[in-house]
């Protein structure tokens, strides 16, 4: 084995460079924070895995300076219409209406291995990270002061690399979380399933739906989902008896795609069996060491949440490591990381698996049943329901005391007149870090309020001044429907806490303390 190498110890050691590493590693360069990032893989993978994304991951690219490069591989998302027994419509998931709460578009579908080529040029570009494909960690060691990676190279040769905390992003086998010894827990759902991705040619397109579908077929619940450009994809449940290693290969899953294509409509791009879980990792934080993205969960692909969730996990994380790292802020900060997305994570997969459960019911009479109850709760008209309404709020972790519905949910990013008259969004203007937001009728008050904090860099900005017009009124109308004066922002965008009166906000600030 070669010795620690003979420069400095790292910042921070990531593990995995797909998606969630990747980010990671283009946050924390960005701060200019010593990063090393290792991967097993020199390249990307070439065929899509995850396709969907919401206005939440398009908002950080746009933080990460990426979203130009990343918006000509995005489509919007259609919406998804679920059929019942018989082939009516039950259900209909659509997105929230213009103008957007977060100024993108509320869903998007997306091809995953050009996006993921961007990621990673962006995390490579920052001086502070340094790279090192083709290596897998065989050991992780830690004491009071660092952690140690031992690493192989593809000869074989060993090197070890110290840093003051790791991210294991290094997938659902995460070598990390074993040599870490934290545990997944299971959440109850393990399902075989059947992923085919498919480049339709023109002729197999004038056969397809013009929207993603559910079919909630107890015989064969099945998906179908939109891409971008001609890439269609189909996730078909396997059944009893059936082998996935004959499904898998281009006979067997033309057969199960004949309902809707023949060979003679598209090409294949990728077919691969999986077994779909709900799974979480039972604590995120051992020592100086984390788990993040697949590593830390897994679950059902019904609403497109998988890369989403583990991108929230890198922000989340990285913002903590910065103020621990440059800010001053203590240690235990790095704790609320687990406890906000572990209870987030299970609250999301929970709801995942009830629309997985509506979509997988195997028994016809209460798959009627269930229609039946569908349909009428409804009165027989179905009406589109916003996917965005199901994403919880946090519930847990660094959060005010104060409990309101607002508290844990994601502050909105309006477009703001420019004195030329331009429209930008909000974070061009004003970027990621603590702020406190006005309405547009508090008083002069909470200005003062605002003053008298124990936070880094407090930005403080009130609708209608000069600093914040916006265009559109998402964030007067924002204020007036949660019927509070103030908002305390935390660089994640998510909402700390909101406030009444100037002397709840100066509560509230002085509560909070990360030092």
């Amino acid at each position: 084995m070669s010795p620690v190498a003979d420069h400095a110890p790292y910042d921070v050691a990531i593990v995995g460079f797909g998606p969630t590493g990747a980010i990671a590693a283009g946050l924390l360069g960005k701060k200019g924070i010593r990063t090393f990032v290792c991967d097993k893989s020199h390249e990307v993978y070439d065929k899509p895995r995850a396709i969907a994304m919401d206005h939440e991951i398009s908002r950080l690219f746009q933080h990460m300076g990426v979203g130009k490069q990343i918006k000509p591989h995005l489509e919007p998302f259609t919406d998804s219409v679920f059929y019942g027994v018989d082939g009516q419509m039950i259900k209909r998931m659509s997105t929230v209406a213009a103008p957007y709460p977060l100024s993108h578009t509320p869903s998007v579908v997306f091809t995953q291995p050009p996006v993921e080529n961007i990621l990673r040029e962006h995390a490579g570009s920052h001086p502070s990270v340094t790279l090192q494909l083709g290596m897998t960690v065989t050991g992780l060691t830690q004491d009071a002061d660092f952690a140690t990676l031992t690493l192989h190279n593809e000869q074989g040769q060993a090197s070890q690399v110290k840093a003051r905390y790791v991210i294991g992003c290094d997938g659902a086998s995460s070598a990390v979380r074993t040599l870490t010894d934290i545990q997944l827990e299971d959440l109850g759902f393990d399902e075989p399933w059947l992923v085919v991705d498919v480049q339709v040619n023109e002729r197999g397109l004038a056969k397809l739906p013009a929207t993603s579908v559910q079919y909630c077929n107890p015989a064969r619940p099945s998906t179908y989902v939109i891409g971008p450009g001609n890439h269609r994809r189909w996730e078909i449940s396997i059944n009893d008896g059936e082998d996935p290693k004959v499904l898998a290969t281009p006979e067997g899953t033309w057969k199960l795609l004949a309902p809707w294509l023949t060979p003679e409509d598209g090409e294949l791009w990728r077919q691969a069996t999986y077994r779909f879980h709900a799974l979480v990792a039972d604590h995120w934080r051992n020592g100086r060491v984390f788990v993040a993205g697949d590593a830390a969960h897994q679950q059902p692909p019904f609403l497109g949440q998988g890369m989403c969730q583990g991108v929230r996990d890198a922000v989340n994380l990285c913002w903590r490591l910065t103020a621990v790292l440059q800010e001053g802020a203590a240690d235990t900060l790095l704790d609320s990381y687990g406890t906000e997305r572990k209870a987030h994570v299970t609250e999301l997969t929970t709801r995942i698996k009830g629309i997985g459960k509506l979509i997988t019911e195997r028994d016809v009479g209460k798959a009627r049943a269930r229609d039946e109850k569908l349909l009428a709760e409804c009165g027989g008209v179905v009406k589109p329901m916003p996917r965005q309404d199901v994403q919880p709020a946090l519930t847990a972790g660094l959060l005010s005391s104060v409990v309101h519905p607002a508290r844990g949910t994601i502050f909105p990013q309006p477009l703001l007149l420019q004195p030329h008259g331009d429209k930008v969004r909000m974070d061009d203007v004003h970027p990621a870090g603590w702020k406190v937001v006005f309405s547009a009728t508090a008083s002069d008050a909470f200005a003062q309020a605002a003053k008298h904090h124990h936070l880094p860099a407090l930005v403080a900005l009130k609708l209608g001044s000069p600093e914040l017009t916006e265009a559109e009124g998402v964030l007067q109308r924002w204020f007036e429907k949660q019927g509070v004066e103030a908002a305390i922002i935390r660089p994640d965008h998510y909402i700390y806490g909101v406030c009444h009166t100037p002397q709840e906000l100066s509560h509230q600030l002085d509560v909070l303390k990360l030092v």
